[in-house]
């Protein structure tokens, strides 16, 4: 089981960014927790938003108005929108995910990061 995650990069102080995290592998039966953490250099890793399979969603005060969170869940793919991203939101996305693996008579729970992704907002 992995996340895959995509579309991170460059961006100028004002534009935005669409990040992209699908998780793939044998035996997926349930996602329950999506969501995207960041660490930016000599800090810790923190939560910048999530969303169960319901639809609810968690933000952190920082990004509140200006980043949104989705997914899909036919594609077990989580999504976040960065819009008015500031300097101060450069950071390595990590994506993250609550996987339940369901094989012959067990279940198995999983809690699985992406690779992670330099993000760097210009000002």
């Amino acid at each position: 089981v992995q996340l895959v995650e995509s579309g991170g990069g460059l961006v100028q102080d004002g534009g935005s960014l669409r990040l992209s995290c699908a998780a793939s592998g044998r035996g997926i039966s349930s996602i329950t927790a999506m969501g995207w953490y960041r660490q930016a250099p000599g800090k810790l890793r923190e939560l910048v938003a999530s969303i169960t399979s319901d639809g609810t969603t968690n933000y952190a005060d920082a990004v509140k108005g200006r980043f949104t969170v989705s997914r899909d869940n036919a594609k077990n793919t989580v999504y976040l929108q960065m819009n008015a991203p500031k300097p101060e939101d450069t950071a390595v996305y990590y994506c993250h995910a609550d996987i339940t693996i369901t094989t012959i008579g067990d279940n198995s729970y999983l809690e699985v990061w992406g690779q992670g992704a330099l993000d760097t907002v210009s000002s």
